[in-house]
């Protein structure tokens, strides 16, 4: 809904700004009707000669009741908002407050409405947050603590292969810390950005290489998880390839490698993942794709999809090796993202899962 000449339009405020039952409206015409009793009865009196001591006293009892009938239905609203801003206090997000008023009160009463909306969706990510938290911590902590209390008491010995499944817990447990770590550094805003120019080609290809080496390297040790993949096949396509970017590596590369990661643990045996580059719209800006060939995901998820902890509705979403993940990767890519005021979101695709992400690039210097 769009709003008049000076700004968006306040809740229950009609076009134009002006209230026709504001609360100086109400005030003045009690004013005007208090004054038009006492002048009236004035009148009477001097037409039919009253004593004045009458006519003073029903004056007064006239503008008391006004006045307390005015006051009641100002009153009235602010002690229900009082009552539903003590039980929000009280840890209650369920009240609301009426907002059938066409003045202030009424703007106020739907202001404390979408206080206490936001309040409760809040309370309840907050609550789910600490649900999947400790789920995700409880499996690696429980498998860590079987294979050493075998260790301890003598089923099993302390051989390599035993020592390599623990060091699958631990380091699905360090996976798990350190993407939590970077969430909370993304939320606070602690993380600065340090943006300079740089080649796309020669970057892209850097985080490629190390998406191979670390998963050759895991696979190699038997860590197992998502990272041991070495079947996927990673493809490049930067056009033009003398392309650049004005953006901060360090976070791009977080982009990049959870987008590649998340794309390898949804890709069949022998899959390709496409890392595709593109000039954007703006000088300096940039446009990732990262394609898969995957089940994709359901038009349903796509907003979804972006949440923590969220693993998609998709039957079997991940391929042979995959540990499931954590449900943290696109969650930090994301905030990664609108970090440098840029885009993220799944795009159409014929095939597989398609996730687009733009990058202003850098800003235009007005001459």
């Amino acid at each position: 809904m769009s709003g008049g000449p000076d700004g968006p339009r306040s809740p229950g405020e009609p076009w134009g700004g002006v209230r026709p039952f504001s609360i100086k409206t109400k005030l003045g015409a009690l004013v005007v009707i208090s004054v038009l009793i006492t002048t009236g009865l004035m009148m009477i009196a001097m037409r039919t000669e009253t004593e004045l001591r009458f006519i003073t006293v029903f004056s007064m009892i006239a503008t008391l009741l006004i006045t307390q009938f005015v006051a009641h239905s100002l009153t009235a609203p602010l002690d229900e908002m009082n009552k539903v801003a003590r039980s929000i206090s009280h840890g209650d997000y369920t009240r609301r407050v009426s907002e059938g008023r066409r003045d202030e009160l009424g703007d106020l009463a739907g202001t404390i409405n979408v206080m206490a909306d936001e309040l409760e969706a809040q309370d309840l990510q907050r609550k789910e947050l600490v649900a999947n938290v400790s789920h995700e911590l409880r499996t690696p902590i429980a498998g860590l603590r079987a294979v050493l209390e075998n260790v301890v008491d003598g089923i099993a010995e302390a051989d390599p292969e035993t020592m390599r499944t623990a060091l699958k817990q631990t380091e699905r447990l360090g996976r798990l810390v350190e993407t939590l770590l970077d969430l909370s550094r993304l939320d606070n805003g602690v993380v600065p950005l340090r943006k300079r120019r740089f080649e796309v080609w020669p970057y892209l290809s850097g985080v490629l290489k190390e998406a191979n080496m670390v998963a050759s390297a895991r696979a190699t040790m038997g860590s197992g998880g998502a990272h041991t993949r070495t079947d996927v096949h990673l493809h490049l396509d930067v056009s033009p390839p003398e392309l650049t970017a004005h953006a901060d590596p360090e976070r791009i590369h977080q982009v990049v490698a959870n987008l590649i990661d998340n794309a390898v643990k949804h890709s069949p045996p022998h899959g390709r993942v496409t890392v595709k580059a593109r000039r954007g719209a703006q000088p300096e800006s940039l446009e990732l794709e990262v394609l898969d060939e995957g089940p994709g995901i359901p038009r349903s998820e796509w907003r979804r999809v972006f949440e923590r902890f969220n693993r998609g509705a998709v039957r079997r979403p991940h391929g042979p090796g995959s540990d499931g993940g954590t449900g943290l990767g696109l969650a930090i890519a994301r905030w990664a993202v609108d970090l440098h005021g840029g885009r993220i979101g799944v795009a159409e695709s014929e095939r597989g899962c398609r996730i687009l992400v733009t990058l202003p690039g850098e800003p235009s210097v007005p001459s």
